[in-house]
């Protein structure tokens, strides 16, 4: 068991760190572009792989907020990903098929649960309350959305696969300050990923937002190639 558990935190660790170099990558070259494309996946798996790990150390070890905030990760890098693929649905042709529901009843139920957990935890550790919240935020608007009748807001998809990546990215970050950064004191270095990244990601989507309003179509602000498939 005890070379089991070293060779998940490795193989965690390793991942962990690819994500956190590979995101930048991601982000500085032409969005929706090869480049793009290509680093986006790469930072995708290996949030898939940091995350799993962290769900089976937690697991195995009984640790609770290690277990939720993998979830968190997981979930979030997910929902980037995949809102890459409701172009269809934002343009009303389509309804969020069964994939998609599950994906947003489990990520509900967890991060409901780690919203209590931090309440009811709150004078030791009050950053589940923050993570929790957010999740549940970003569930229950997604539900909102599956459930619309109609188009969405012009380029809802590019603005969910934005929020996404980069919470994916802040739970990273806040997961390496956590367990590296130890000069940094708790509840701290913990969100403060969160209270750097957060206003600019914001800042970016307010400006899509006014592009979108001004009649530019999200499909000419990026390039997005989906296989017909999964579109």
């Amino acid at each position: 068991m005890e070379t089991f558990l070293l060779a998940n935190r490795w193989l965690h660790i390793t991942a962990g760190f690819i994500g956190f170099f590979v995101a930048p990558a991601a982000l500085y070259v032409r969005k929706g572009g090869p480049a793009h494309r290509r680093w986006g996946q790469v930072f995708f798996w290996a949030m898939v792989v940091a995350g799993s790990t962290a769900l089976v150390a937690a697991s195995l070890k009984g640790l609770t907020f290690l277990l939720l905030t993998g979830i968190f990760s997981l979930y979030l890098a997910w929902f980037g990903y995949r809102s890459v693929y409701h172009k269809r649905l934002s343009r009303g042709e389509a309804r969020a098929g069964l994939f998609d529901w599950a994906g947003v009843g489990i990520g509900t139920a967890v991060f409901a649960g780690t919203l209590l957990y931090g309440l009811l935890n709150l004078q030791t550790n009050p950053v589940p309350v923050v993570f929790g919240g957010i999740g549940l935020m970003t569930t229950l608007r997604q539900a909102r959305a599956f459930r619309r009748v109609g188009p969405w807001p012009a380029g809802q998809w590019l603005l969910n696969h934005i929020s996404g990546f980069v919470g994916s990215y802040i739970a990273a970050v806040s997961a390496f300050s956590a367990t590296t950064l130890t000069f940094i004191p708790f509840p701290l270095n913990f969100l403060w990923p969160t209270l750097v990244m957060v206003p600019p990601m914001i800042w970016v989507q307010r400006r899509y937002k006014k592009q979108f309003a001004q009649g530019q179509h999200p499909e000419k602000l990026v390039e997005v190639r989906i296989q017909p498939e999964l579109a």
